[in-house]
């Protein structure tokens, strides 16, 4: 008895012994923040913040990983609770929402078959890719309803998912699990900065605009009467929708489906109809814009191109400064087309409503002279864009007598060749000269730049070897001038230090590998300086330099600084780098397109500032890329395209401003639409 009971008794305290050491030994430390976060957060373990739990998310905020408003499914009490454990304050948070992107459900699409397998959209899709004849087309099994948490999605009578805005949290259940990638999370951020990619559902018109604009949503809405709905469905890509709606040359109408039955759409009228409207309503009609950012962006260019980055990036919360040379905004809108086919006012009327979404204007500021990019990046801005436009640009504001230099250090090639027959026009080139493309003219600038005193010239080629525009003997030539051209690159990124530029970054198109060069002179060999984002770089002390507003930098750390190219898309793998088929040599072809290549500044800057990735380029829709289309029409029935009458003089009209069409006939025309999704498209039933 006696030994049982010391057994046990030395069995408990070994076990005991042993049960210390490894409490000790793996102990793990308990945050008391983390476990107080953890206690406020919902417990929902959606995922919407980005992390696996609400654990793993209550340790990214107390870490700075995470903001303290990042729960999704938790309302604006919790995210004070939480700024109340961490000490900090709340700032305000875009909205998101998940919304569906496919338009016609199994009743309306054509199908391949009937399916009659397991009631959920990733096993359909595993047979064939699903029983629709649309390849990305909407299933309509259901699978994201049941993934929901919070009962935002319910299933419509057309077999599409229906969302709920107030129950959606946002938290991207749906958007993971949908195997076409059909409903998605949106936001005005999103719908501004994402590129259309091969998995959605692009219409041929929109894929055609420049802009991008959703075509088939704002005809639709004009059809309903809806006009406010249709122009703020215009402006969520269009600043200059009124401009436009009177000399764009309306790409969309070529490529609309009406074509293979009788006449497109008049696409770019009904555009002008409602475009009208509100301006003889004198009432401004706005698209959302995200709560405010923080964020100063300077624009160097009052142009289309200038203007609308502007736009855009004011759509994005930031706080916009357009700082342009001559005392008229609009560039070359307001002195290249004709009066008959562009008033001023109508100008005018879309520049207010630029002016009117928060974006300051500054006159009669020519970079170089009254300001430079290195001091306005001390001064507080973010992010500087470079808009100066082209040769025209320059020949509209008078500006061809001297030679342009918009950031340190750079100057254009005709500016340099110019130089030596008109002494006012001087280029304040170095010793370290690199020479960015330059053609047959290269010789020449080599030629004066080394009788100006350059020593080492290193000249940039996008060709090959092989494809030079020079022999062998005008090769050696330029080698005994001491110039040595690098093929098969492109420069990525300029680099500088407070008012000097000190190298250039290029990449090998065959590689992808980049290399730096040291410079102290750029020599751009195309009609205008190349689209950059310029942001500071490698300065630790400088955000403590802007603690108040357009507080100089006065640290004794020389201002660092860098340029970066805007995001190219696939068409080619040698597409990166400055000078490529799809960067602007001289002028935009058209002012749609320098409205569209404003607001990918809007997107690179926003990239830029916020230190995210680019969105991946690969699944982008390009002109190259091979999508599934249609090739004829069922059940249309053939009715005429409504002429646009615009030959009343206005005295005769009881409105200031020419709509051409009426509203009768502009609902009449709205009804020609197909309303198409990517093969879809409405057909009336047959009887």
């Amino acid at each position: 008895m006696f030994q049982s009971i010391l057994m046990m008794g030395g069995l408990g305290i070994a076990i005991g012994t042993v049960l210390v050491i490894a409490s000790k030994a793996f102990y793990v430390y308990e945050d008391p923040t983390v476990v107080a976060i953890d206690d406020v957060l919902p417990g929902a373990n959606c995922g919407g913040c980005g992390y696996p739990g609400c654990n793993a998310n209550a340790q990214a905020i107390v870490d700075g990983l995470s903001g303290v408003n990042s729960c999704v499914a938790a309302g604006e009490d919790v995210a004070m609770a939480i700024a109340a454990i961490m000490g900090v304050s709340v700032s305000d948070k875009e909205p998101e929402f998940a919304r569906s992107g496919c338009t016609y459900g199994n009743a309306k699409a054509d199908l391949n078959y009937t399916y009659q397998g397991v009631r959920d959209c990733r096993a359909a899709t595993m047979l064939l890719g699903g029983m629709k004849v649309c390849r990305i087309g909407c299933l309509g099994l259901g699978t994201c309803v049941t993934a929901c948490q919070f009962g935002a999605l319910s299933m419509g009578e057309d077999g599409l998912p229906k969302v709920d805005q107030e129950k959606c949290t946002g938290c991207g259940a749906c958007e993971k699990i949908c195997p076409k990638h059909i409903i998605r999370l949106t936001s005005v951020t999103r719908r501004i900065i994402r590129e259309y990619t091969k998995e959605e559902c692009i219409t041929p018109c929109q894929r055609a605009c420049p802009s991008g604009i959703n075509i088939k949503e704002y005809i639709r809405l004009i059809k309903e009467g809806d006009y406010h709905g249709s122009l703020q469905v215009i402006k969520e890509r269009m600043p200059f929708p009124t401009v436009i709606s009177r000399i764009c040359p309306a790409l969309c109408e070529f490529n609309c489906r009406r074509l293979l039955q009788d006449e497109s759409v008049a696409i770019n009228n009904l555009k002008r109809f409602v475009c009208d409207y509100e301006m003889n309503q004198d009432k401004r009609i706005q698209p959302y814009k995200a709560p405010a950012s923080g964020k100063k962006i300077a624009m160097i260019g009052g142009g289309v191109e200038g203007l609308s980055a502007a736009f855009f990036s004011a759509r994005l919360g930031h706080e916009v400064t357009v700082f342009e040379t001559t005392d008229r905004l609009g560039g070359i809108l307001r002195v290249a087309i004709a009066r008959e086919r562009l008033s001023m006012d109508v100008l005018d009327w879309d520049i207010q409503g630029i002016v009117d979404m928060g974006v300051q204007m500054k006159t009669g500021q020519e970079a170089g002279k009254d300001f430079t990019i290195p001091q306005l990046l001390a001064s507080g801005f973010d992010a500087v864009f470079t808009a100066t436009g082209g040769w025209d640009s320059r020949l509209a504001r008078g500006g061809v007598n001297k030679a342009d230099s918009v950031f340190p250090g750079a100057y254009l090639l005709i500016d340099l060749l110019r130089s030596v027959s008109d002494e006012k026009i001087v280029v304040d080139s170095k010793k370290k000269v690199v020479i960015a493309g330059g053609g047959i003219r290269l010789p020449d600038a080599v030629k004066i730049l080394r009788s100006r005193g350059a020593e080492n010239i290193v000249v940039v080629s996008r060709k090959a070897a092989k494809d030079s525009s020079f022999d062998a003997q005008g090769i050696e030539h330029l080698a005994r001038e001491g110039a040595t051209i690098i093929y098969n690159t492109g420069i990525t990124r300029v680099m500088g230090k407070d008012q000097v530029l000190t190298g250039i970054e290029y990449v090998d198109l065959d590689t992808g590998e980049k290399h730096a060069i040291d410079t102290d002179t750029l020599i751009i060999g195309s009609g205008r300086f190349p689209e950059l984002v310029f942001i500071p770089s490698g300065n630790e002390t400088l955000e403590n330099d802007k603690k108040t507003e357009n507080q100089d930098h006065d640290s004794n750390e020389p201002l660092m600084w860098e340029g970066v190219e805007l995001q190219k898309k696939p068409d080619a793998n040698r597409e990166y780098g400055l000078l490529s088929k799809q960067d602007v040599i001289s002028e935009y072809p058209s002012a749609v397109a320098a409205i569209n290549g404003g607001r990918q500044a809007a997107v690179a800057i926003h990239h830029l500032v916020y230190g995210i990735e680019f969105q991946n380029p690969v699944k982008m829709i390009t002109k190259l890329s091979v999508l599934q289309d249609v090739n004829s029409l069922n059940h249309v029935p053939l009715t005429p395209r409504n002429i646009l009458d615009i030959a009343v003089s206005r005295e005769a009209r009881q409105d200031k401003f020419s709509t051409g069409f009426s509203s009768e006939i502009a609902h009449e025309e709205a009804g020609r639409c197909l309303q198409c999704g990517l093969i879809c498209y409405e057909k009336p039933e047959v009887v």
